[in-house]
């Protein structure tokens, strides 16, 4: 951990920004802290930034958020980490309660999903930037651009299981490494870890416990799913969103498919991690069991469940990420997971633009090969407009992500109210 001159002041103002400005998932998020960390404030550099991108990657949970958690903790100990976690997650989480409240009360938001389209547009040229740049800095020769092509393929093509296919990129780059000779590191003891998941996991039992205890069933369903959902959820919350809706409409009855859809669009297009998504489904479903105040408790049950769980795997395992890296075999096996990642961001920021600039898009199947098919007669075209504008400005022109996030949300409101491009 380095201290040095950097106050909480100093990590407030940073991870504050990032948190509003965290829109567009984890392709997106992970550029803009990139920019902010490593390119503008030097705060981490390269390497620690990749190699704590590539653990984050490993385990379950928003890696997005998880990353900004080690980020604090590596600049500011527990305390920073706490502080840089929890501004990626509540900005987001109060834009998300807002919306599921006004959801229940008014219905559709035309208005809002018009100002939407504009965001979701800039959010596709924030992507590019993403793989751009982590592209640039992780693939170091034709092996890790052999792995991030693979990846992309196992993904997006064959749809096999992200933990396997990090598990492979990790085994390739082990493999295919040649080890030299490092300065020996000795291992953090392992009281530290054991303390942080004895605290935290009490932490995290607490209000399941609570809910049992004083009979609140629907409470406790809420908090068990969620709770299992933060365990399995390998890869981000892209990893899991199918599942999710699937049991949450047809398994469990809690919303209609048409609700579901609505949970994903609204929080594609707010700030903080995708799978805050669970609180608007938390919250939609605890209105249909008992009004406005299960929604609102059901919500903060969602979120304790699932963000407590990122806090323990970062604190427990934030201390090893150094010492890993001092393993000749073991770095080398985070440089392919590295490698791996680009693939990754790659497949989000082909499915992001699909269903932005696609109403929709379906799957043509060739054996255990599956393709996405948007719809070429339902492409929206001002948001690929858009898409085009926000990459100009982001990429060539070197605008500020404010400013391109603004523009293009003021061109999606007046536009779209204006009756679009056709």
């Amino acid at each position: 951990m380095r201290y040095g001159g950097m106050t909480y002041a100093d990590l407030f103002r940073a991870f504050a920004r990032i948190g509003l400005l965290s829109f567009g998932g984890p392709a997106a998020q992970i550029a803009l802290m990139h920019r902010e960390l490593v390119d503008e404030r030097r705060w981490l550099t390269e390497a620690e930034f990749l190699r704590a991108l590539s653990f984050c990657m490993m385990l379950p949970g928003p890696e997005a958020m998880q990353l900004a958690t080690y980020a604090g903790w590596k600049l500011r100990g527990t305390g920073g980490g706490l502080l840089a976690g929890l501004l990626f997650v509540l900005p987001g989480a109060v834009v998300i309660a807002t919306l599921a409240l006004l959801y229940l009360s008014f219905g559709d938001q035309p208005l809002v999903r018009a100002a939407f389209v504009g965001v979701k547009a800039a959010v596709i040229a924030i992507v590019i930037e993403a793989l751009l740049r982590v592209a640039k800095r992780a693939l170091k020769g034709r092996l890790h651009l052999a792995i991030a092509a693979t990846a992309f393929l196992a993904l997006g093509v064959l749809h096999l299981p992200f933990p396997l296919v990090i598990l492979c990129a990790g085994l390739i780059g082990a493999l295919a490494s040649r080890p030299g000779k490092t300065a020996p590191q000795a291992a953090p003891p392992l009281t530290g870890a054991v303390r942080v998941a004895l605290v935290a996991g009490a932490l995290w039992a607490a209000p399941l416990l609570a809910a049992k205890a004083v009979g609140a069933t629907f409470l406790f369903e809420i908090g068990a799913f969620f709770s299992k959902l933060a365990i399995v959820t390998f890869g981000g919350a892209y990893a899991v969103l199918a599942y999710m809706a699937q049991d949450v409409v047809t398994g469990r009855g809690w919303l209609s498919p048409h609700q579901m859809i609505d949970a994903l669009g609204l929080a594609e297009t707010t700030p903080g991690p995708l799978i805050l998504v669970t609180q608007f489904v938390a919250m939609l479903a605890g209105a249909a069991e008992g009004g406005m105040p299960i929604a609102l408790l059901a919500g903060a049950m969602t979120l304790w469940v699932t963000f407590v769980p990122c806090f323990l795997w970062i604190f427990a395992g934030a201390p090893y990420i150094d010492w890993l890296a001092s393993k000749p075999r073991l770095s080398a096996a985070l440089s392919g997971i590295t490698a791996a990642v680009v693939g990754v961001i790659l497949n989000l920021s082909v499915w992001f633009a699909l269903h932005v600039g696609f109403r929709s898009v379906g799957e043509a199947t060739f054996g255990p090969v599956r393709l996405p098919m948007p719809d070429l007669a339902s492409a929206d075209l001002l948001a690929i407009v858009l898409a085009g504008l926000a990459s100009y400005l982001l990429l060539q022109r070197h605008w500020g992500l404010g400013k391109v996030l603004a523009l293009c949300a003021t061109l999606g409101l007046v536009l779209g109210r204006l009756g679009g491009l056709g």
